[in-house]
């Protein structure tokens, strides 16, 4: 055979098989059994080179190797130390080993190192399995949809990952920072993108940092909750409306936090799971609650969760059915 050609069609072959593998084989989808589950970790507070961090490590491979998830979802205030890209690097590579996708939000202590926001998001985008890269859709400010089982959407579910930033920016408000209005309006113009021909709404699960107004009315209601409060909710001063979007929209059927590490209740809200995520530092921060990871599992066509929190001594504590249990 002519050596050219030979080469030729080498190369032709090549890309072919170069441009199937790079078609987006590895969408999130649910598993045999109907199922999708997730693996919450946050206020991991890694700080390169400082021993204290390094349980946080072990307790995500623990995590991982226990609960097998399909996704990993950090919920902000990860990486609290120089050089930020040591951080990310330790507290993602046995994400990146074990061959699991994950997805990240931002908390108010991120970006207060030596990377923006915007620098930290591009870090992102350097790894593998990262969903932020492929998202269905993204917003300006930070945020972006993934879709699980894309393409069938009789059993699809969303999940929101919304930047909840950092601290206040007007001068008569004090503490931390809000939704912005902007991000408000794409969540519903997505949300509403995204309901089915019949009217029906996908299940949806929203992942963010700062925990919103609601979460204090709620526990401080008649409303079944379960789980402990060992501190004030430090949520904004103000209240853009994202719950009343949520719940006009009528997606979400969870809302998962972070941000106040000795938090870990689930308390319904109007058919909304207000939660906390289980804390998962280590000794670099406060905290005297044993680190873990809030894990919640999906069921396809059905808008429910199942949610409990694994320690790292292998205990499973306040496993819960939303909304069935707590009505």
């Amino acid at each position: 055979m002519n050596p050219i050609k030979n080469f030729l069609t080498f190369v032709f072959l090549a890309t072919v098989i170069l441009s199937s593998s790079a078609q987006p084989k590895n969408k999130l989808h649910f598993n045999s059994d109907g199922t999708f589950k997730i693996a919450q970790f946050t206020d991991i507070h890694y700080k390169p080179g400082v021993p204290e961090s390094e349980p946080s490590v072990e307790l995500i491979k623990y995590i991982l190797e226990t609960e097998q998830p399909d996704l990993v979802a950090f919920t902000g205030d990860i990486v609290t130390g120089r050089p930020a890209t040591d951080g990310w690097k330790a507290v993602l590579t046995p994400v990146v080993e074990a061959g699991i996708p994950f997805a990240a939000t931002l908390g108010n202590h991120d970006d207060e190192h030596d990377l923006s926001r915007q620098q930290i998001r591009e870090l992102l985008k350097s790894y593998p399995g990262y969903e932020g890269k492929k998202a269905d859709a993204k917003s300006d400010f930070g945020d972006y949809l993934v879709k699980v089982n894309a393409g069938n959407k009789e059993e699809n579910a969303l999940l929101w990952f919304l930047d909840s930033n950092a601290y206040s920016t007007l001068d008569s408000v004090e503490g931390y920072g809000w939704f912005l209005h902007e991000q408000v309006n794409w969540y519903r113009k997505q949300s509403q993108k995204n309901t089915l021909k019949s009217g029906e709404k996908l299940p949806a699960l929203a992942y963010f940092h700062i925990p919103l107004p609601e979460y204090k009315t709620a526990f401080d209601s008649e409303a079944k909750k379960k789980g402990q409060r060992n501190e004030d909710e430090c949520s904004p001063d103000i209240n853009t409306g994202m719950f009343t979007a949520m719940l006009f929209e009528g997606d979400v059927i969870g809302t998962f936090v972070g941000h106040d590490h000795v938090n870990d209740y689930i308390v319904n809200h109007y058919g909304i799971g207000l939660t906390y995520g289980r804390w998962s530092g280590g000794k670099t921060t406060y905290g005297d609650l044993q680190h873990g990871s809030r894990i919640v599992v999906l069921e396809r066509g059905k808008r429910q969760f199942k949610t409990w929190m694994r320690l790292r001594d292998g205990q499973v504590i306040d496993e819960v059915l939303f909304p069935d249990d707590l009505k």
